[in-house]
């Protein structure tokens, strides 16, 4: 399988990577088909219209390249925004950002 250069990137240097002292929250999903595994932090913090938004995200994934870079690129897409915005990011979203 061929990987585009944005993928290759986000794999070798993956953005927002390692484990979180006392998150706010901390979500994991796994695939059994391939035996993929991610682990989500979160801290949330409130704008100054009490908005609740994604102050800071790690990840830590058990994978393969495509795993990796996926869960690099949505920390760098959900980070700073507000939660709403967050849960409506679609899997194609990610796709498109990564090419």
């Amino acid at each position: 399988m061929f990987y585009n250069k944005k993928v290759i990137q986000h794999f070798q240097k993956p953005r927002n990577m390692g484990q979180m002292k006392k998150p706010d929250g901390v979500g994991e999903v796994g695939n059994p088909v391939c035996g993929d595994l991610m682990k989500i932090y979160l801290k949330i913090g409130k704008d100054k219209k009490g908005q609740e938004f994604i102050k800071d995200i790690k990840f830590e994934t058990l994978g393969c390249v495509a795993a990796i870079a996926t869960s690099s690129m949505v920390t760098e897409l959900v980070k700073g925004k507000d939660l709403a915005k967050a849960l409506n990011l679609k899997f194609s979203d990610v796709v498109k950002s990564l090419g």
